[in-house]
């Protein structure tokens, strides 16, 4: 199926897998509406997907994690930009590596309102006017931490495996309708997520990846293309991808 001049949305747009996905649908044609809470951050990636050959692109700044905002945000769409086709649920983060019982409840709170919430509140927004025009395509970021807990990491893994339940839910509520739902689930990708889970440090982040070829956040982009990409009567229901050197949430090999 061609993207070109396909309206496609993408929350955290500004960095990462948000940017590589927004560029990655610049290739394509398509017209990019891109929203983040970085302005300036935004504002290159706006610049980079029009050079990349976007067939034109709107931004705004966005925190995913009040829903009057996000109502509004989508509400206040210029006519031309509101029929959205497609739409990437990428917004999200993860806080802190503790045990359940010494975590820190501000970092709860980050997490179930970025991933969880902000999550639902997007795509309460956009998906009833999909419904309404008979098309679109929600594809959501969710990881293998929902598919495995990890030590340390319950609230980011009960985070992702909420993803999981609400990407299910929504491609059967939609049942009978043409709308398309895709989650895509990484293992390890570099980009800022360590860097962000760890407040900014740096070092500790480093570490995450010692020993291990990584995936990058254009694997990812090229993967979520893909799946929307398939012809109008195929659903990509999920697709999990992990680094060769990664099993699951739990097992790596790493080289010395």
């Amino acid at each position: 199926m061609s993207l070109k001049g396909k309206i496609v949305f993408v929350t955290g747009a500004s960095a990462g897998i948000g940017a590589a996905t927004a560029l990655a649908f610049a290739v394509e044609g398509a017209r990019l509406l891109l929203a983040a809470r970085r302005a300036d951050k935004l504002a290159a990636v706006a610049a980079a997907v029009l050079q990349r050959g976007a067939e034109a692109v709107h931004t705004f700044t966005l925190d995913v994690r009040d829903h009057n905002a996000v109502q509004k945000a989508i509400d206040a769409l210029p006519a031309k930009w509101a029929a959205i086709d497609v739409l990437v649920n990428n917004a999200g983060l993860s806080r802190g590596l503790d045990k359940l019982y010494q975590g820190k409840i501000e970092d709860w709170d980050e997490m179930i309102d970025t991933n969880v919430k902000g999550l639902l509140y997007v795509t309460r927004a956009v998906v009833p006017g999909m419904v309404e025009r008979g098309r679109g395509h929600v594809v959501n970021l969710g990881s293998v931490a929902g598919e495995m807990t990890y030590p340390n990491g319950a609230v980011y893994c009960a985070s992702k495996a909420a993803e999981r339940a609400i990407n299910d839910g929504l491609r059967e509520d939609v049942l009978g309708t043409p709308i398309r739902v895709t989650s895509v689930d990484p293992g390890m990708v570099e980009t800022d997520f360590s860097l962000v889970r760890f407040h900014g440090d740096q070092e500790r982040a480093a570490k995450v990846y010692k020993g291990v070829k990584p995936l990058v956040a254009e694997d990812i982009a090229d993967v979520i293309v893909w799946a929307v990409s398939r012809p109008d009567h195929v659903n990509i229901a999920r697709v999990v991808l992990t680094p060769v050197q990664q099993a699951n949430a739990l097992l790596f090999h790493r080289e010395a």
